[in-house]
């Protein structure tokens, strides 16, 4: 008989573990629209009187507490962004670092680089109390010429409401799993809620780093500063004046030396071929010349006369025969 009745509890606080999650799920979701505290207090009693109405009665206090509060005040997220032109970067890098942390803040980033070789650009991120906001905004504007500014405030005391009371409402479903652990007998009721509450815990911590970031977002305000120099004008070059006569005699004997190198690198490019070329030489004179000078060369054809007309004697006619030379005269005295 007690077993039996131990098996019907055991059932009855597991059939009220569930109910329990589903009341406080609810509960979560109405407290971060206003109408929480209603909502909660019936469900929770509902299911404290089919488990414990003593351990529900306190569960469902617990999670109507924080619906009922009111925020304590505003929260906004500010943000800012300058860029200022500077006559020296690194003087105005040790100025807004002193800024910060006069401030109660830090840097958070910074990067410097230089651009062409002449003038530094640097950005730097600030992280600085919401109350000292404004005056570190218009210190960190007054080191140079103002170049560009634009400040953001995101209002989000809804989501920071919201968060705690998840928070408050988790925090309890936690404590009233653990309850039931404590005076659950059977085995498997026990891993039962074992699973239940590592899944509840997971999602508490979730809450509890969301609710983290506000925190930071909302207390610390975020300043992004851009430092550049002015840039400088390009020096101007010199007007080449006349060559003189060094100049002109060194110019020359550059261009002397230069043609020299070039003469010798393509003699030396062209060696190979010029040994070559002298032993073909060398054969040719000593071996092929001399055979050829040796060889007897055939005799000349004589022309024949031309054709001329004969008569029946075999003389020539028609044409006279060479004329025999005449005396000359001899000169008068």
């Amino acid at each position: 008989m007690r077993a039996a009745r131990t098996r019907t509890a055991a059932a009855v606080l597991l059939a009220a573990s569930l109910a329990l999650t589903g009341c406080g799920a609810g509960a979560a979701d109405t407290a971060s629209d206003g109408k929480g505290g209603a909502a909660a207090g019936p469900a929770d009693a509902g299911a404290g009187g089919a488990a414990d109405r003593s351990a529900a009665g306190s569960g469902a206090g617990a999670a109507g507490k924080p619906a009922s509060k009111a925020p304590a005040g505003q929260h906004v997220i500010r943000t800012a962004s300058l860029s200022v032109e500077v006559k020296d970067a690194a003087k105005a890098l040790v100025t807004a670092r002193r800024a910060a942390a006069d401030a109660g803040g830090h840097v958070e980033n910074e990067s410097t680089e230089r651009v062409d070789d002449a003038y530094l650009v640097s950005q730097l991120v600030l992280r600085v109390p919401q109350e000292r906001y404004d005056s570190v905004l218009a210190e960190l504007a007054g080191t140079g010429r103002l170049l560009d500014r634009k400040a953001d405030a995101e209002d989000v005391t809804d989501q920071v409401v919201d968060v705690e009371s998840r928070i408050a409402t988790q925090r309890a479903s936690v404590a009233r799993v653990r309850a039931l652990m404590d005076r659950a007998e059977k085995l498997s009721d026990v891993v039962t809620l074992e699973g239940e509450l590592s899944r509840r815990q997971a999602d508490l911590e979730a809450l509890l780093a969301r609710q983290s970031s506000l925190k930071d977002r909302t207390t610390m305000a975020t300043i992004t500063l851009r430092l550049s120099e002015k840039e400088k004008p390009p020096a101007e070059e010199p007007e080449e004046g006349r060559p003189g006569f060094g100049d002109a005699l060194s110019g020359g004997w550059n261009a002397l030396v230069g043609a020299a190198a070039w003469v010798g690198i393509v003699l030396t490019a062209l060696a190979p071929w010029l040994a070559v070329a002298l032993v073909v030489f060398v054969l040719w004179r000593r071996l092929v010349r001399p055979r050829l000078a040796a060889r007897p060369r055939p005799a000349a054809a004589v022309p024949a006369p031309p054709d001329v007309p004969r008569n029946a004697a075999g003389a020539p006619t028609g044409t006279e025969g060479p004329k025999a030379p005449q005396p000359r005269e001899a000169p008068e005295k």
